[in-house]
């Protein structure tokens, strides 16, 4: 089987690393430390990706190399994202898509696969005719093994400006119209990576490239 992205969605949780399945940090309405697995409740996450499925259509990308999974991004429009309502930088624009979280596992890093799945995250989101995405940023002094945040430099590199400063958790922007024109062949970027056939699994951690 080739290394492939598939649609992120209920129907297959089951292939996301470690303990992503189960945590429900981003679908939990009461405020919650910023940290992956602060509220763990595996039917949660799975009932929120079905309505957002229902509503909107599957909420981010995932990465499987022959049904071994090496990394996912998960989005949705950002009035269906609970947690974004406590962030400390504010809540984010409701008409705007919101990036939640990205998590590659770690023999996978450092590898462009982070880019790779991000940039495959965003043309989905041109495709469907969206216009603008934000995601919150982790700056500073961050362990990015448990934050359910991307890190600010590397949504920097990919082309986010602050739309919300704060000291240590950002509202980042990007506006999706500068991308329409884009015609990369990400599949073949995808297969291309240096990556091992085969990864334990383990617990991922954000990625930061």
């Amino acid at each position: 089987m080739a290394r492939r992205f598939r649609a992120l969605d209920a129907s297959v949780t089951e292939l996301m690393p470690g303990p992503c399945a189960a945590c429900a940090f981003w679908e939990s309405p009461e405020p919650l430390p910023l940290a992956c697995g602060a509220a763990c409740d595996g039917e949660r996450a799975r009932s929120w990706m079905r309505a957002v499925e229902e509503r909107w259509g599957s909420c981010g990308r995932i990465v499987v190399d022959d049904g071994v999974p090496l990394g996912f991004v998960k989005y949705a429009p950002a009035s269906a994202v609970p947690q974004a309502q406590n962030m400390p930088a504010g809540p984010p624009d409701p008409g705007a898509v919101l990036v939640c979280c990205m998590h590659i596992v770690p023999e996978a890093r450092q590898r462009g696969l982070g880019k790779v799945l991000f940039q495959a995250a965003l043309r989905d989101l041109v495709q469907r005719g969206e216009r603008v995405v934000q995601a919150y940023g982790a700056a500073g002094s961050v362990d990015y093994a448990t934050s359910p945040v991307v890190g600010v430099d590397f949504l920097v590199r990919m082309g986010f400006t602050a739309a919300r400063p704060h000291p240590e958790v950002p509202l980042m922007q990007l506006e999706l119209k500068s991308l329409a024109a884009w015609t990369e062949n990400l599949e073949a970027a995808l297969e291309a990576l240096r990556i091992p056939l085969r990864v334990p699994e383990r617990r991922p951690v954000p990625t930061l490239r």
